[in-house]
């Protein structure tokens, strides 16, 4: 018997190193979490996985999540790690816990609940708060080994906080002395690990009080201080987050514009078609993409990132939100456990009172009421992503007769309350994914968006990577598969300046997954109750991924978890 040469042999499987390249039929060897061999391998591994007729890959990177509370309490990085990421980048829209002072946590866990949709009570128990700066919040982070790597921008709200306390809540702008504090605090987190800085401009970031995000109103000073202060470090991204459908929207741009030249560092910024029906600013996206590509031709690296589907709501009542989550007769059921409020709602009585009350005027969640009718529709099993307009639950009332709310709480009431309604509130107003097909089509788009970690209770797009290969490579055929894999790993990783990950080469970090394409699809969404204090969230799973390898170790095998640890909090400039 020959002697083992590698901790891990893979043999056979058709390999795609992650540049784009066509793949090839090869073997890799894995050594103490490096890979050292690809081509023919001879020795042997202590573990073998036979990858005949299926697709080797380098592991997704994957750079808007927001694991920055799920970190600190869990040591699985789910539902992100069921769909082939090996790495995520947190602290994306200028929301996260660090730094921050005793006296201004509450208000960071406000702004987190109203912005991501992570409830307070969860936070308020999983967060140690055992940290004031940003290196010390990434120290907490490191003591825990991991199922895949985390990376780490600083945020601007808490920096802003941090330095101006109230003055910050309250929008005002910063003063000159505040703006060196901030660089200062930018220049050391990233010096300490962070890998960039994130902020939002968005009135859609709220606190759960309905108050506007800190960093809305920042002025142009702030913002090149930020910039500034990742060129103090000498390396860094800068993320954040627009008002897209704003027809005022270049002038922000031109702002992040004028801050990156000066730094000479890159940004990315989000970018989606906002809204569910058509309106007179909906093609503002493409003009943010011809201004990329104009700020590109001026020297600056300014990229949009962009979601490969409908970023989409599920409604339920399992979930955070349903169309009468704010009715009084639903409130006062609201917290009986599922059997029992199924029960409740089939009374004709408490039906009657729900229908009969007016579902936003005390609703909390201002998304509400711009949520149409029209573009509500049953969530089917398997999952459908692109539903038919004529399917909408509008689209059903007008055929059967009845009043659209009648549908809605009938649909609510299937599958004994465990189905969801399907809310497709971006990128769907021409109720196709055109729109996202011209985004990815553009060569200085990044794929992502998924927002892992966030958005808890009412949205799912963390598998946004299952999605790239099973709808745009396999149903549509209008991505090849080497593009579509060096969309989610070489492309993405380069982003971040992450160098030994995101391709398929002796030398680099043995982050892989193993999957059988052909099979390769969504499994259901359901609900999870395993947050601190036994919170609930949003999970799905995918069928096909037989193997995700970490640093060498295998994490998940068919989808279930190992228990193998080996991911990291990982540095920048280490």
């Amino acid at each position: 018997m020959s002697t083992v040469e590698y901790d891990l042999v893979i043999r056979g499987g058709e390999v795609h190193d992650g540049t784009g390249a066509e793949g090839v039929i090869a073997d890799i060897a894995v050594k103490d979490g490096v890979i050292v061999v690809v081509g023919e391998v001879a020795g042997r591994g202590a573990e073998e996985i036979d990858a005949a007729g299926r697709i080797v890959t380098p592991g997704f990177v994957d750079i808007h999540t927001h694991y920055d509370g799920q970190a600190v309490w869990d040591d699985a990085t789910a539902p992100s790690s069921h769909h082939g990421v090996t790495t995520v980048v947190m602290g994306n829209c200028g929301v996260g816990f660090a730094p921050c002072k005793p006296e201004h946590r509450d208000g960071l866990i406000e702004l987190m609940e109203g912005v991501e949709d992570i409830p307070a009570p969860v936070m308020h128990q999983g967060l140690t708060w055992t940290w004031e700066t940003f290196a010390e919040y990434l120290d907490v982070l490191e003591r825990t080994p991991r199922d895949i790597d985390i990376c780490a921008l600083v945020p601007h709200a808490p920096v802003r906080v941090h330095v101006m306390g109230e003055r910050a809540f309250k929008l005002l702008p910063a003063l000159p002395e505040d703006v060196e504090q901030m660089r200062v605090i930018v220049a050391d987190a990233i010096r300490a690990g962070a890998w960039g800085v994130s902020t939002s401009r968005s009135t859609a970031h709220k606190s759960v009080a309905g108050d506007y995000t800190p960093t809305l109103l920042a002025r142009e000073r702030e913002i090149v201080g930020l910039a500034m202060g990742m060129a103090d470090a000498g390396r860094g991204l800068f993320e954040f987050v627009a008002e897209v459908q704003d027809p005022d929207v270049i002038g922000e741009f031109e702002m992040v514009r004028r801050a990156l030249k000066k730094s000479g560092l890159p940004g990315v910024y989000s970018l989606v078609q906002s809204g569910q029906t058509a309106d007179a600013n909906q093609d503002l996206w493409r003009d943010l993409l011809a201004y990329s590509g104009a700020a590109k031709d001026d020297g600056v690296d300014l990229r949009p990132v962009v979601a490969p589907r409908a970023v989409g709501l599920l409604m339920g009542l399992e979930g955070s939100q349903n169309p009468f989550s704010a009715t009084p007769s639903y409130r006062a059921i609201a917290d009986l456990p599922l059997v029992e409020r199924v029960a409740r709602m089939r009374d004709p009585e408490v039906r009657r009172r729900i229908l009969s009350e007016d579902p936003y005027a005390e609703s909390a969640w201002p998304l509400l009421e711009f949520l149409s009718y029209s573009r509500m529709y049953r969530f089917e099993n398997p999952p459908n992503y692109t539903p038919d307009v004529a399917n909408s639950l509008q689209a059903i009332a007008d055929r059967e007769g009845r009043p659209v709310q009648e549908v809605v709480y009938d649909v609510l009431l299937e599958d004994e309350g465990m189905g969801f309604i399907h809310v497709p509130f971006a990128n769907y107003a021409s109720g196709d994914l055109r729109v996202c097909q011209e985004m990815l089509e553009d060569p200085n788009s990044i794929m992502g968006l998924g927002d892992g970690g966030a958005h808890v209770g009412f949205i799912l797009d963390a598998g946004f990577q299952t999605w790239m290969l099973t709808y745009w490579v396999k149903e549509r055929g209008v991505m090849a598969l080497p593009e579509a894999i060096r969309r989610m790993t070489s492309d993405t990783a380069d982003v971040m300046g992450l160098a030994d990950r995101g391709r398929i080469r002796e030398g680099l970090r043995a982050d892989l997954n193993v999957i059988d394409l052909g099979r390769l699809t969504f499994g259901s969404p359901y609900i999870a109750h395993d947050l601190p204090t036994g919170g609930k969230r949003l999970m799905q799973k995918a069928i096909g991924y037989e193997h995700t390898i970490v640093a060498g170790q295998i994490v998940y095998r068919n989808g279930e978890d190992t228990g193998a640890r080996p991911g990291q909090l990982v540095r920048s400039g280490r």
